[in-house]
């Protein structure tokens, strides 16, 4: 159900965390996966963890929220491959959390920019291959956070990207349907992953509001987070052919964390 032979998959932001586990989790399945991200050592070595285990990929560098970059990324990608059938976008940054009336507008531009515009150019640039290809498989990763837990403080702006993406992948899932273009969300609870080495935080008690969370808040696991590679057999599963009928749904994988919040 998972064979992927013959596919060419984009998975953006794969050189650590969800990405990498994503990329690679796809390259045993068989796919060409093109891992990118900005940090070119990261990718590399995602890309050859995948060779190396007897799979095909390539590294790319480009930055997301940069239009240029993206079309040249994807014109390269089309140019090596020929076609495109599955997009991971899970490139992103939790950014400044701060209160709103200290949160800056280049820290909330700053944040829209890649998590959003990061999205949107994503796909805007890889539709049109994924028409020519017959269809195919967009699989956003957005999070709890904006569409199932508020409770972050200052996390105004990553939260609203979150829950934008969710609106997005509903939105296309109706718009691409009839070019059999799947587009689903998934959004993670609490993930070993690297994505809080770019978090920055300030003032965030002056928007916080005391809550008491029963003992081991995430009910699945005793309170352990998750690791990526829950997240890429997920991923997985919406990429193949075993998730055909499925569109437009946003995916929770948290252990029931968000059931608590």
């Amino acid at each position: 159900m998972n064979n992927l032979d013959g596919k060419v998959a984009l998975v953006t932001g794969a050189g650590s965390g969800i990405g990498e586990a994503a990329a690679l989790a796809l390259g045993k399945a068989g796919a060409i996966v093109v891992a990118m991200s900005r940090t070119a050592e990261e990718v590399e070595e995602t890309a050859k963890t995948i060779r190396d285990a007897g799979g095909q990929a390539k590294a790319m560098t480009a930055d997301t929220s940069d239009d240029a970059a993206m079309k040249a990324l994807v014109e390269g990608l089309i140019a090596e491959f020929g076609r495109l059938d599955i997009v991971v976008a899970n490139a992103g940054i939790n950014g400044m959390w701060a209160p709103i009336d200290d949160l800056t507008p280049e820290e909330w531009d700053k944040t829209i920019s890649v998590n959003l515009r990061g999205t949107y150019l994503t796909i805007h640039h890889a539709v049109p291959h994924l028409k020519k290809a017959g269809g195919g498989s967009i699989i956003i990763i957005s999070s709890i956070n904006g569409t199932r837990t508020f409770t972050n403080p200052g996390a105004t702006a990553y939260s609203v990207t979150k829950a934008g993406q969710v609106a997005m992948a509903q939105q296309l899932a109706v718009e691409l349907g009839e070019h059999r273009i799947r587009v689903n969300a998934i959004c993670p609870g609490a993930i070993e992953s690297e994505i809080s080495d770019n978090t920055e935080a300030r003032n965030t008690a002056e928007a916080e509001v005391p809550v008491e969370f029963p003992e081991g808040d995430i009910p699945l696991t005793g309170g352990e987070p998750g690791k990526a590679e829950d997240v890429a057999d997920l991923v997985l599963f919406l990429a193949s052919d075993g998730s055909r009928h499925i569109t437009g749904s946003p995916i929770w994988i948290d252990g029931a964390q968000s059931l608590l919040r």
